[in-house]
């Protein structure tokens, strides 16, 4: 999992960016070992029983919609001939639909064209990018069925693969994406993906600036992931339990009898 490709990231960014020339020599490695990177359809799609996925097969996804995907990474991809996934916030993107909140400097929609004519897949990542377990169930909706609209209307093609942000979801979120039209779903969980995981719950090992060669060695070879992730599985644990009360306590003050007048309504 990939955000930022950029040698000039925002603050806000920093972190889970990673400099172009590193993204290179990550390619090379992959290379080197004999990956087949393929798109999160395509994995979803052969772990239904559609066909024998190719040897050594990675997931390559790119979160949020950053400019740098388009300028630092679309060269080294081609070049490579590698396949990727990219995870579009569609309200995040300059242009008639923005909504403000973008982190960093964005893909324009000509780029995310561009992208996908480069054989790019184009997903979803809600429109506004808000942790969707919190959302009721008519702002859920929109921001599912917004970000899809937008991006089939930008591309000509209907996205099929979605990826959560934060990486965070529930059960009823789930079923919600399902019933938005994607076919499958990409968590984080920093743990390799496997089909027991069900197609929307596939879990993604995250790559940041902080990850040097001997480390993506390490991930490339699903070696020591428990140590080299613990702290953000520890984070990860604890904030689902705030997400869950928050929910909790949202839902229990919408459903709580109010007074108007000095009158007790129900």
């Amino acid at each position: 999992m990939y955000h930022a490709v950029t040698d000039r990231p925002a603050r806000a960014t920093r972190r889970l960016s990673v400099a172009p020339a590193a993204f290179a020599q990550q390619l090379e490695m992959l290379a080197a070992h004999r990956f087949t990177p393929v798109t999160t359809a395509q994995l979803a799609a052969a772990w239904r029983g559609a066909g024998p996925l190719p040897p050594r097969p990675v997931l390559l996804t790119f979160d949020d919609g950053y400019a740098g995907v388009h300028t630092h990474a679309l060269p080294e991809l081609a070049r490579h001939g590698f396949a990727a996934s990219l995870f579009v916030t569609t309200g995040w993107l300059p242009g008639p639909h923005h909504t403000g909140g973008a982190l960093d400097t964005m893909l324009t929609w000509d780029q995310v064209r561009e992208l996908a004519a480069a054989g790019v897949e184009i997903g979803g990542h809600s429109h506004t990018h808000p942790q969707l377990d919190q959302l009721d169930e008519p702002e859920l909706r929109t921001e599912l069925v917004r970000c899809r609209e937008l991006l089939a209307e930008a591309t000509g093609e209907v996205p099929v693969s979605f990826a959560y942000p934060f990486g965070y979801s529930s059960r009823r979120v789930r079923r919600a994406v399902r019933a938005s039209g994607y076919d499958q779903a990409l968590a984080v969980g920093n743990t390799l993906a496997g089909p027991g995981q069900g197609p929307y719950a596939l879990t993604r090992l995250t790559v940041r600036r902080s990850t040097d060669p001997a480390e993506f060695e390490r991930l490339l070879e699903g070696r020591a992931l428990g140590r080299n992730f613990a702290p953000d599985r520890a984070l990860g644990k604890g904030y689902a339990v705030v997400r869950r009360t928050r929910r909790a306590a949202a839902l229990a003050a919408s459903a709580a009898p109010h007074r108007i007048g000095g009158i007790r309504q129900k």
